[in-house]
């Protein structure tokens, strides 16, 4: 019997995209179950890997090309991806991400660069956003994207603050009018945190150290987002907020509006009617543990799909089942972590390949079992 299987995964950070793994993956399967049809739909949270999501599933999507602002110094190439339907599906990472840095840089680094790529699109006709938050580098609250969309954020003076969470300590007043509109499609933010601006729970307190911040600089970040907050006149306690450094909440202050990053991508890629063309549904991250029902990619293509879905994973730390019908770890394929990163694609498609001999082993023994049944007297 030939098997429609679609192949859903995310990618596996620092070892392999979503587009990677997918094909790997169904290499793998295709060696021991040629005949089956497999559809690829790499899949994304809106961190890592979400513009790559959408080339590789997006017939016609194109990327495209600008340079802008860095997070902190100098220039970067930044890309973003054009959607046949006129919508730009932007990565924040790609401008002002944390991987652009080394060494880090809490309180000098900003969203700038962000907002110009947002204007680059804007400039080239986008209708719709689709604004992917994730891996940022700074602490600003979404300060440096709302300068560059032409806002006005002034100091006792009158003149413009410096960008950067460190800018925000002299914020006294804010100007505006001159600011891009959203597009008349509106912009949607692609993230699964539910943090608020500010505040123990906040921006700069629990995501702060992660982006360098030493203990007094992350209490620095977070009173210089409250003093955002009140000159901007909006609350900061909205979930979603605190994202990327509290960009999620300069986007909220724009008009945008927030939405699980799973969710949301896997809307614009109509995974839903994939999975209802599907026989069997595979899907995988590079650590799958209790945080990854929080809204990751796995448990999120699960939920849709929970009679039929598999996981591959490079580490297996917490039960998968009932959620799914059998699962493989690229650790266990490779006999350490070590060989498994270092040879991630491989141990994907051997995990492809373990998987359809299962499936196969499974449904050739429910086949003798009806068989039997039907002989008996």
């Amino acid at each position: 019997m030939v098997l429609r299987v679609l192949i859903a995964p995310d990618s596996l950070k620092g070892t392999a995209t979503a587009a990677e793994a997918a094909a790997a993956i169904a290499s793998g399967w295709r060696a021991i179950r040629p005949e089956d049809e497999i559809e690829c739909r790499p899949m994304a949270d809106g961190g890592e890997g979400t513009l790559s999501a959408f080339e590789a599933s997006v017939p016609g999507a194109v990327r495209r090309w600008t340079q802008v602002s860095g997070p902190l110094e100098g220039d970067v190439l930044a890309s973003w991806i054009e959607l046949p339907d006129g919508a730009a599906v932007i990565e924040l990472a790609e401008s002002s991400g944390i991987t652009l840095l080394d060494p880090l840089s809490p309180i000098e680094t900003h969203t700038y660069g962000f907002g110009q790529v947002i204007d680059h699109a804007l400039e080239q006709g986008a209708e719709r956003l689709v604004l992917a938050i994730g891996g940022s580098a700074s602490t600003d609250g979404g300060a440096g994207m709302l300068t560059a969309l032409g806002a006005r954020l002034l100091d006792d003076s009158g003149e413009q603050i410096a960008r950067g969470g460190t800018g925000l300590a002299d914020i006294a007043s804010r100007d505006m009018s001159h600011m891009r509109p959203l597009p008349r499609g509106g912009a949607v933010v692609l993230s699964d945190v539910v943090n608020p601006l500010f505040g123990r729970r906040g921006a700069a307190a629990v995501f702060g150290p992660q982006k360098g911040a030493s203990p007094d600089q992350a209490q620095t970040l977070d009173r210089n987002l409250r003093r955002f907050a009140r000159v901007m006149a909006r609350s900061g306690d909205a979930p979603g907020a605190g994202a990327a450094g509290g960009a999620g909440y300069g986007l909220l202050v724009w008009g945008a509006q927030m939405s699980s990053g799973a969710d949301g991508v896997a809307s614009a890629l109509e995974l839903s009617a994939a999975i209802a063309r599907a026989d069997v549904v595979i899907t995988g991250e590079g650590r799958f543990d209790h945080q990854t029902a929080g809204g990751k990619v796995a448990s999120y293509v699960a939920q849709l799909a929970p009679d039929r879905t598999f996981l591959i994973a490079g580490r297996i730390e917490a039960p998968t089942r009932p959620a799914f019908q059998d699962a493989v770890a690229l650790d266990d394929l490779a006999g350490s972590s070590e060989s498994a990163m270092l040879h991630t694609l491989r141990y994907l498609s051997d995990a492809g390949s373990a998987l359809a001999s299962r499936v196969a082993l499974s449904r050739a023994t429910r086949d003798e079992r009806k068989e039997d049944e039907g002989t008996r007297p």
